[in-house]
């Protein structure tokens, strides 16, 4: 890809964003090879899996047309930095980890500060040097080939189905609407899951 390519993409997930730091980079270079295997979708074939809700997730929506709204984002909360593609009508995936190390491996100044930060929040000079370090590390994130970030392999779950489109359900209790996926049944009523919950607890 074009060194100017890559200025549009960054530009673009920035805008979206709202900042430049570290964790955008990382999702700038996830999409990027996202694209090169999925390409890019206005409508639902292609799906991103996102394990995290770090920043890197709003560059793939911004650059991949992934967005929850079309149901093709689908976030599941395993707290790791993976990032999974499928284009549906053809069935190219690709599955990308985070490496461990890669902090270290762009910028080792920022990971120690950061680390310090981690074991001692309030320390004052660590936290003013963090923020022009992480603009580094972002830029040298940036600079990198994007397979040099990542652990590549071929996803073991299949492509998640397309959103469907449910009836809506009222709540016994609150009286409010909801999916009826997400509704729940309880003593012969239907309750919405922050009903469910509240009940629950009292019994």
């Amino acid at each position: 890809m074009e060194r100017a390519d890559v200025a549009a993409l960054t530009e673009r997930a920035r805008d979206f964003h709202g900042h430049m730091c570290p964790g955008l980079a990382i999702g700038i270079q996830a999409a990027r090879i996202g694209l090169a295997v999925c390409g890019h979708d206005s409508d639902e074939d292609v799906v991103a899996v996102v394990e995290t809700d770090m920043c890197a997730v709003d560059a793939i929506q911004a650059l991949m047309g992934c967005t929850f709204g079309k149901g093709n984002l689908v976030h599941r909360d395993y707290g790791k930095a993976a990032f999974t593609f499928f284009r549906r009508r053809d069935g190219e995936s690709v599955r990308l980890l985070v490496r461990p190390d890669l902090h270290a491996l762009v910028d080792p100044e920022f990971a120690a500060v950061r680390e310090r930060l981690n074991t001692a929040p309030d320390d004052a000079q660590a936290k003013a040097m963090l923020p022009e370090l992480a603009a580094r590390c972002a830029a040298r994130m940036l600079a990198r080939d994007p397979e040099e970030l990542f652990s590549r392999t071929t996803p073991q779950t299949p492509t998640p189905r397309r959103a469907a489109i449910l009836s809506s359900l009222t709540c016994a209790h609150c009286g409010e609407t909801m999916m009826e996926s997400r509704s729940r049944r309880f003593a012969g009523q239907t309750l919405c899951i922050p009903c469910f919950m509240a009940v629950e607890q009292k019994v």
